[in-house]
């Protein structure tokens, strides 16, 4: 007989999942709502309203995609980008790359630029590449989990404005965690994730699109067949799932089915955002900064270098260098099988180099923190790493009593 669930009882601290907020696992046992009742259509239409804060945002459009972030980011990919498009997507991770992929898969013509991992792109390189490809849709990523970069904007995105050029942001690891202003910046559509420094579980992708956006998604608007085989578009969106021409038109006004909505998944998003709007995203950004701070002092007072220009350090994920010799895998067991305490390595050119340490949402407590630096110390000294010992909590513990 298969025995009930017992989850271990872990301390996150990787760049998503996080643990989740109790008050937002409480929700989602919450009796289910029926997909047509409208007490469940109101809820839908709250986490409308609560999402454009966080985004920061005057747009009509603000949504959640049933899936994961990568769910929304195809949606949004596949809604606007047809056969033939051009796109630009400059490349500082390994996510600028999935972006790229995703382009490539809906058919367009896709330009990559790189940077190398650690660092962000200059705005003029960008700029100067728009104005050489003279893409449809720009397409970047704000904050870079794999390398813990996070990019600027602002004058990328006022550019794209003035020129007619779509602008595409990927805010998954940011969102609610760093300031990200979505009009101020010139972003057409943005597509956050809730598994990050949101802090509720993994399933949802929350967006929000502006009016240029929404033209073109009713431009590419179908009618399912199985509700009229009269409204047909040579232009439809190859995907039925992630059709984000009909999924408007579940979450708007004539709430038109497209699929049974996640009724818990509403409830824990519409909390989570419901304790952001508690909080004030201005004291949720010092928040991650301060722990961002204390993390990183206990990590030097360790004796560990961190990876990446510091100048553009995103304040949700500190990339650490692996000891020259230690076997970073095999710390990152002795962390988790006796500490309770997860941290992610990295990808690619960064496997085996890097150790990534979140600082995300519920996570990023002082508790947290110090537990860590206590267990990643102790940890590293079991396999034979040479640090600093004893240093780093104190380190740690003095910031925290300055601050």
């Amino acid at each position: 007989m298969v025995k009930e669930l017992q989850a271990s009882i872990r301390t996150i601290m990787t760049p998503g999942p996080v643990e989740a907020e109790p008050r937002v696992l409480r929700a989602m046992s919450t009796p289910i709502l029926g997909q047509y009742d409208p007490e469940f259509f109101a809820l839908m239409q709250d986490v409308t309203d609560l999402l454009k804060m966080p985004f920061q945002t005057d747009n009509e459009w603000a949504l959640a995609v049933d899936g994961t972030a990568r769910a929304g980011l195809e949606a949004a990919v596949c809604g606007i980008i047809e056969h033939g498009d051009k796109v630009l997507v400059p490349a500082f991770g390994r996510f600028g790359y999935l972006m790229a992929e995703l382009a490539q898969r809906a058919g367009a013509q896709v330009k990559i630029i790189e940077q190398e991992w650690g660092t962000i792109f200059d705005p003029k390189t960008v700029i100067d590449e728009i104005k050489a490809y003279n893409p449809k849709m720009l397409i970047m990523v704000h904050g870079e989990t794999s390398t813990g970069q996070m990019q600027n904007l602002k004058e990328i995105g006022l550019f794209c404005k003035e020129n007619d050029v779509l602008f595409m942001v990927d805010a998954v690891a940011t969102f609610t965690g760093a300031d990200f202003q979505t009009d101020a910046w010139g972003v057409d559509i943005a597509v956050a994730g809730t598994q990050k420094c949101l802090s509720v579980p993994t399933g949802m992708a929350p967006l929000t699109y502006n009016d240029k956006v929404e033209k073109i998604l009713a431009s590419r608007y179908q009618v399912e067949l199985g509700l009229t085989k009269d409204v047909r578009n040579d232009r439809f969106i190859s995907s039925n799932y992630l059709d984000l021409s009909q999924i408007q038109q579940y979450w708007g006004p004539k709430h038109i089915n497209h699929h049974t909505e996640m009724t818990s998944m509403i409830y824990a998003l519409r909390e989570g955002l419901r304790i952001v709007h508690e909080e004030g995203l201005e004291n949720r950004f010092a928040r991650h900064r301060k722990h961002e701070k204390a993390m990183m002092t206990g990590l030097n007072a360790m004796g560990l270098t961190l990876f990446g220009d510091m100048s553009s350090k995103m304040p949700t994920v500190t990339c650490v260098n692996i000891p020259e010799g230690l076997d970073g895998e095999a710390v990152r067991a002795t962390l988790l099988h006796h500490y309770g305490v997860e941290i992610a390595s990295s990808f690619g050119s960064l496997a085996g180099k890097i150790w990534r340490i979140g600082n995300m949402g519920f996570s990023s407590r002082k508790e947290n923190v110090l537990h860590t630096l206590n267990a990643l110390e102790a940890s590293i000294t079991f396999h034979g790493g040479k640090i600093a010992k004893g240093e780093a909590a104190q380190a740690a513990l003095k910031f925290y009593n300055e601050n």
